[in-house]
């Protein structure tokens, strides 16, 4: 993966985000994202324990539920929404027949309309999310789109550039998605290919002024191992750096049938919770802590750091000045009260880092997000018996700091 340098800052408003001008008509109400999205593809199944499902959801610090697989007929949504109402979650609800008067309730986000489309899908999905945006204002037509990695036979066009390009120019969406399941295996690794594609869709959603979420795999199916917990935040806080606005989990409750045969995702095809549904909960509450804050930063730029590279030199222009020897991801962002945000990234999900850093600003104005809290507070010295300052990271881990405007 080429070293990502930080350019000159762009700054796009995410409040109305892509809104057309107006036209001598009002133009219709667009979706706006108003808290971090945290959820997952296969929503618990609609039975008699449906109220425990959606209570375990909550506690397992999921932010939405996106119901693409169990509640699809109109009972079972209205109960899907009434258990997202009662326990703080917002839903997105299953529209992919494109049924007509879509339920408008105060916990429906929006409806999913279709997962991985081709381009030869776009005209219709176009004049379903105009009408939608019409029937239903300020809902989200949800659309999910292929990876990089998938082919042109996927896309229906020749590249994956000229895929998104075409889906954002064609059906308008208000946030961009896709799903990218990297392998972590001994003999294959695809971690940079997860950061090249969160590239291509983070300048996507930022020339068009939306937010973008993305699937991260957490279960076990064809030559994918079972990811450790380190590997799955590995996943949740790479796209943190790259500015997703969401995180999704596949999957949540395990599917039945020949492509998951040794089960294991967040709760077993029967319902019970696997070891995932802890590691989950875990980080979920540390991503929960750390959205407000990430809800009001805009990427400017994201830089790899691997343990061949001079440090310094890649790092001049950012807010880091010096980092000792290791593996990191950088992701640099402008706070929306115009200050300077980094999130610090252990590319490394098998070992810890301690790396002495060195930032631009002077360390007594730099504050961290605590991810216990969500708080602001100072800038602590992991190691203050050592020189200069030394910072933990966990395997797979992320710390995001906050500094002054230049």
């Amino acid at each position: 993966m080429a070293h990502l340098t930080i350019g000159a800052v762009v700054l796009l408003s995410l409040a109305n985000p892509g809104a057309p001008a107006a036209t001598g008509t009002q133009p219709a109400a667009r979706f706006v994202q108003d808290r971090f999205c945290i959820s997952f593809w296969v929503d618990p199944p609609c039975d008699e324990r449906m109220d425990e499902y959606y209570r375990q959801i909550a506690e397992a610090n999921f932010t939405v539920v996106l119901g693409s697989s169990h509640a699809r007929k109109p009972e079972q949504i209205a109960r899907q929404l009434e258990l997202c109402r009662k326990y703080g979650l917002r839903a997105i609800v299953w529209n992919v027949d494109g049924a007509a008067n879509p339920p408008d309730h105060p916990a429906c986000w929006g409806y999913l309309l279709q997962d991985e489309p081709k381009v030869q899908d776009f005209p219709g999905l176009a004049q379903r999310v105009r009408d939608l945006r019409a029937d239903r204002p300020g809902k989200l037509a949800y659309i999910n789109l292929y990876p990089s990695h998938a082919t042109p036979r996927h896309w229906g066009t020749a590249t994956y550039e000229e895929y998104v390009s075409r889906f954002l120019r064609e059906v308008r969406p208000d946030v961009l998605c896709f799903d990218r399941y990297p392998l972590m295996n001994p003999d294959k690794d695809e971690r940079d290919g997860y950061c090249e594609n969160l590239d291509t869709i983070r300048r996507h959603a930022l020339r068009e002024g939306i937010p973008f979420w993305n699937f991260f795999n957490i279960i076990p199916y064809g030559n994918h191992y079972d990811p450790t917990e380190a590997q799955v935040a590995w996943q949740v806080y790479t796209s943190l750096a790259y500015g997703a606005r969401g995180i999704l989990y596949f999957c949540y409750w395990t599917p039945r049938g020949r492509e998951f045969p040794r089960g294991g995702a967040i709760i077993t095809a029967d319902g019970r919770p696997t070891r995932h549904y802890d590691q989950a909960k875990r980080i979920n509450a540390r991503i929960r802590n750390l959205g407000p804050t990430l809800m009001k930063l805009t990427s400017t730029g994201v830089l790899r750091v691997r343990p061949e590279d001079d440090a310094g030199r890649v790092l001049a222009g950012s807010p880091i000045r010096r980092l000792t020897e290791g593996d990191y991801l950088v992701g640099v962002f402008r706070h929306a009260d115009g200050r300077t945000a980094v999130l610090l990234n252990n590319y490394r999900f098998a070992y810890t880092a301690w790396p002495t850093v060195e930032f631009v600003a002077d360390a007594s104005r730099i504050v961290e997000v605590d991810q216990a809290t969500g708080r602001e507070v100072p800038l602590r010295d992991d190691s203050p018996d050592m020189p200069g300052l030394q910072l933990s990271l966990d395997a797979g881990e992320g710390r995001l700091f906050l500094m002054p405007a230049e």
